[in-house]
């Protein structure tokens, strides 16, 4: 697995700050989906950077976008619920996992495009 962003990436973000704030996110959605539980981890893993890839070109200050980002954040989110250091507490050891579901955790977008 690579887990530096196409060149694409990076250039096509209009602001410093924004290239920087999905650049984390990129990686950190990366990085988790490496301890996520699933047979499917590696169809997660280039679902995720064909995403990115995607919508590099798009303006993150355009609600579509703006939307698109919460729904990444989101997805990182339910990642992170499966580590190991969040499921026990802290404590590695605990042998009893917590595991909070949403009922509806992944809003679909309109159609309209």
């Amino acid at each position: 697995f690579i887990l530096t962003p196409s060149p694409s990436i990076r250039t096509t973000m209009p602001s410093q700050s924004g290239n920087r704030a999905l650049l984390t996110l990129y990686k950190m959605l990366l990085r988790s989906c490496k301890t996520y539980p699933s047979k499917n981890r590696v169809g997660i893993y280039h679902s995720i950077r064909e995403e990115f890839r995607e919508n590099a070109h798009l303006n993150p200050d355009e609600p579509q976008t703006k939307e698109k980002i919460g729904v990444a954040y989101k997805g990182l989110q339910q990642l992170r619920q499966y580590n190991e250091t969040s499921l026990t507490g802290g404590n590695i050891q605990d042998p009893n996992w917590n595991v909070r579901l949403e009922q509806n955790p992944i809003v679909k977008p309109d159609s309209r495009d």
